[in-house]
């Protein structure tokens, strides 16, 4: 038995997903024993990218019409430029997000993922990193941002890049095992 059987995760994406961003989270929480959802915005399948090359495609679980943050111990955003930028967009995954934070449930981002963070409004006065490039964006939300590879907040953990996922993937793990988190809200 893994140290998170028994927990169900959502893995929130759409097209344009760093690919390595989405597999290796998925792959290590479920090696822990966790259920993995992939949760989009339509169903069918989802194109992942390998920086700004196409990578493969992945079938979607549930949509964001389907599922509601009751229905999982915790969330993980994968980042890639265009997958936050264009769910940032959409009403029904930013208010699931928004829900994990006032459920308490941890929640984990990578690279431009916290920009669904910025748009959820979860920010104010947290410390986090992310992809450099977003880094006014998350300070304007009310952050502190901070140049490390992987920062927890309270239940909230980011990472920069796919170069941190060895890091993130721990920290993720770790956060869903400890469960809910009081200071973790909106």
């Amino acid at each position: 038995m893994g140290v998170l059987t028994g927990k169900t995760v959502a893995i929130l994406a759409t097209d344009g997903f760093e690919q390595v961003e989405l597999t290796e989270p998925m792959k290590q929480v479920k090696d822990a024993g966790a259920e993995v959802h992939i949760v989009s915005l339509e169903s069918g399948q989802i194109q992942g990218m390998n920086h700004d090359e196409k990578g493969d495609k992945f079938s979607v679980d549930k949509t964001v019409d389907e599922v509601s943050a009751d229905d999982y111990n915790g969330l993980i955003l994968p980042g890639g430029v265009l997958n936050p930028d264009t769910l940032r967009t959409n009403k029904k995954a930013v208010q699931l997000v928004r829900d994990f934070f006032s459920q308490h449930k941890p929640v984990s981002a990578i690279c431009h993922g916290p920009w669904l963070l910025v748009e959820a409004d979860v920010l104010k006065d947290r410390t986090i990193t992310s992809f450099p490039s977003i880094k006014t964006d998350v300070i304007n939300a009310g952050a502190k941002w901070v140049d490390q590879e992987v920062v927890v907040d309270q239940g909230l953990t980011t990472s920069r890049d796919p170069n941190d996922l060895e890091a993130f993937c721990k920290k993720v793990i770790e956060e869903l095992r400890e469960g809910k988190h009081e200071k973790q809200t909106v």
